[in-house]
């Protein structure tokens, strides 16, 4: 009978708890990183996993490491800080990073793992953290074919698509690039709300108008939840990470160089609506940040 891999993962918040949730329940050893919401942390040790006291401790635990924390601030202090990966590192051992990352970080990453004998992967995701329960995510993975083929079969743990993306730091291109879209995607539906709120619009019958013909959208669909309903739980993304994620994206464009008009206005809408007090509501609350903006009650 074949051993499984030894799971390391570090980031067991909104969405790393259902993938390491998927992992540990599809039968692989889990070690976690502590964190300061035991919540997470504790249900997992529930499940079967065991606690690691630093990146170093859970790397020499594991055969593959999971990252899925905020983004590249995070991501190096885990590999390169004391303590860190880095110290536990082996010859053969993975690091996969589900993370929102820069593309620069990733390559600089990738290279000091390289360094001590491991191998890197970037795997960022796509969908929501209720996907991430269900083992419904999408992955998208940059890095080279042998070391994909040995992290499919946990990926597949808790994800329903895989899509390959090229080679290092490709997945993490595409995924600010799919991130850019669908964040101003959610702007403009605020901004369309917040004149239709205004003008007295009906929005019940705009939402009918609007999925009915060339205006919907995925974001449509969760916003209309928020606005209709006020239930703001069909997006956990916070506005402060939006900001982050969109910042990221003007960071590409000017590296590769493309103009992005777009993406520097979206960015500054979402930076603007974290200095107005909203950058850790959920991102449909972008539209009470406009309302605000306009002179209009929440």
């Amino acid at each position: 009978m074949t051993t499984k891999a030894r799971i390391g993962f570090i980031g067991v918040g909104l969405m790393g708890h259902g993938i390491a949730k998927n992992i540990v329940e599809k039968g692989y050893p889990l070690t976690v990183l502590g964190h300061r919401n035991r919540q997470p942390v504790d249900d997992l040790l529930k499940r079967g996993a065991g606690e690691a006291d630093s990146p170093a401790d859970l790397a020499r635990r594991s055969d593959i490491i999971f990252l899925c924390v905020t983004g590249s601030p995070q991501v190096e202090d885990n590999v390169f800080g004391r303590n860190g990966l880095l110290e536990g590192m082996a010859p053969g051992k993975i690091v996969a990073d589900c993370s929102t990352a820069e593309p620069t970080s990733t390559l600089k990453v990738a290279a000091a793992i390289a360094e001590r004998g491991g191998r890197f992967a970037d795997t960022p995701l796509v969908r929501t953290p209720k996907e991430a329960e269900e083992g419904r995510l999408v992955v998208m993975t940059g890095g080279d074919a042998d070391t994909l083929a040995e992290l499919q079969p946990v990926l597949k743990t808790f994800a329903e698509v895989v899509v390959h993306a090229g080679p290092l730091g490709a997945a993490h291109k595409l995924k600010l690039i799919h991130n850019f879209l669908a964040l101003a995607t959610a702007a403009a539906v605020a901004e369309a709300i917040v004149t239709a709120k205004k003008s007295g619009v009906d929005l019940k019958a705009f939402t009918d108008i609007a999925v009915s013909g060339g205006a919907d959208s995925v974001m449509l669909r969760r916003f209309a939840k928020y606005y209709l309903d006020g239930d703001d739980s069909m997006a956990k993304f916070t506005i402060v990470n939006c900001a982050k994620d969109t910042r990221y994206y003007t960071h590409l464009a000017e590296a590769t160089p493309t103009v992005a008009f777009l993406g520097e206005a979206v960015h500054q809408l979402y930076t603007l609506a974290g200095i107005q007090g909203f950058g850790d509501k959920y991102v449909p609350r972008l539209i009470d940040a406009l309302s605000q903006l306009n002179g209009l009650p929440k």
